[in-house]
């Protein structure tokens, strides 16, 4: 490996760190397969923009669309990050877990394209998010190029569907193992507990009252 490429994986790595608590996985494939500098610039530039709407939005809003366009486009590792963050921001927000596990939203990328965008309308209204469900229509439009961006929504859509773009891509091909939560909220480590303690408890349920009751599991 150049010392470039070393200084560049380091420097990104230490970055994610003091940004979510751990050195996340992506940076070295991210550099690996573009190059130290243009990897570096890529961040320098995108990162500012997330970060702004991510305040702008809010941790739930930005985590559900970076989810739904890495699970269209193919990618685990992104799909993994952002819907454990997701789950951690709606659990500290609501008291209560949201319909889908982490493993169940990850085996949605087996499934036919249209089934995807079905099963995340089904996430949205179970969960109680019925104010996103115009925000994922909109994603899709803009994604499949049926419409143009004609707002300040529409420019914050289209940088997530092109930022993802590239990680997916870095994902997928490097087969990046999945890691934390891509959120500040990862840093919490007293909530992550309670959160997987919480699901676990809820799988054991699950199962018990599906196996009383005869429930089909899925």
């Amino acid at each position: 490996m150049k010392l470039s490429a070393w200084v560049v994986i380091n420097l990104l790595e230490i970055m994610g760190k003091s940004l979510w608590g751990f050195k996340p996985n992506i940076m070295r494939d991210v550099v690996q397969q573009d190059g130290a500098v243009k990897a570096f610039v890529w961040f320098v530039k995108n990162m500012p923009k997330y970060e702004k709407i991510l305040n702008q939005w809010g941790a739930i809003r930005t985590h559900l669309l970076a989810t739904e366009i890495s699970i269209l486009n193919g990618c685990s590792y992104c799909t993994y990050g952002h819907i454990y963050a997701l789950q951690l921001h709606y659990f500290k927000d609501k008291g209560y877990l949201i319909p889908f596990s982490e493993d169940e939203i990850l085996a949605w990328h087996s499934v036919s394209y249209t089934e995807a965008i079905d099963r995340f309308q089904q996430l949205i209204t179970s969960s109680g998010l019925l104010s996103e469900l115009p925000f994922l229509e909109r994603m899709l439009e803009l994604k499949n190029g049926s419409v143009q961006p004609n707002s300040a929504d529409d420019q914050n859509i289209c940088h997530l569907i092109k930022m993802f773009g590239v990680l997916n891509k870095c994902g997928i091909n490097g087969k990046t193992r999945l890691d934390e939560a891509h959120d500040p909220i990862n840093k919490d480590t007293m909530l992550c507990r309670k959160y997987n303690r919480v699901r676990v408890e809820n799988s054991h349920k699950f199962f018990k009252d599906s196996s009383v009751n005869g429930i089909k599991l899925r």
